[in-house]
């Protein structure tokens, strides 16, 4: 849809008395002409990493998962990421090229998140029981 956006709304959108009007100031990532695009391997990646994405939320949240967590090396704190988050995130990095600022969920339920690793290693092992129930049944 055109016009429509996975990005958070910004609660001082249009407020002349922006508190974080000077921040994109002392911030020089914010100039675009600084950001070089992915390039087409990256673009590549992130793709995959959408397709993955998309496979991991097929098969977890039924199971009462809500997202991923991932270790960010910045702040050496995991993070919880809904599945739309991490998507919208995602498809941010292939529109400008760099990821949103991010902000820690609040008072998560660790129990409801898994690993990349582990949602990798659980969607091969649901692919691999379906592979040996195809093949038995043959």
């Amino acid at each position: 849809m055109v016009g429509v956006s996975n990005e958070p709304l910004d609660p001082f959108g249009g407020d002349p008395e922006d508190p974080t009007a000077e921040l994109a100031r002392l911030d020089p990532v914010e100039d675009s002409d600084l950001l070089e695009p992915l390039s087409p391997q990256e673009r590549e990646e992130v793709l995959a990493e959408l397709g993955d994405l998309d496979v991991f939320r097929t098969l977890l949240e039924p199971r009462g998962y809500r997202g991923l967590v991932v270790d960010c090396e910045g702040c050496a704190e995991p993070h919880f990421f809904s599945w739309d988050l991490l998507t919208g995130n995602l498809r941010h990095l292939l529109d400008e090229g760099r990821t949103r600022v991010h902000e820690p969920a609040y008072a998560p339920d660790p129990s409801c998140y898994v690993s990349w690793d582990y949602a990798r290693g659980y969607a091969d092992g649901v692919y691999e029981t379906s592979e040996a129930s195809e093949a038995d049944s043959r």
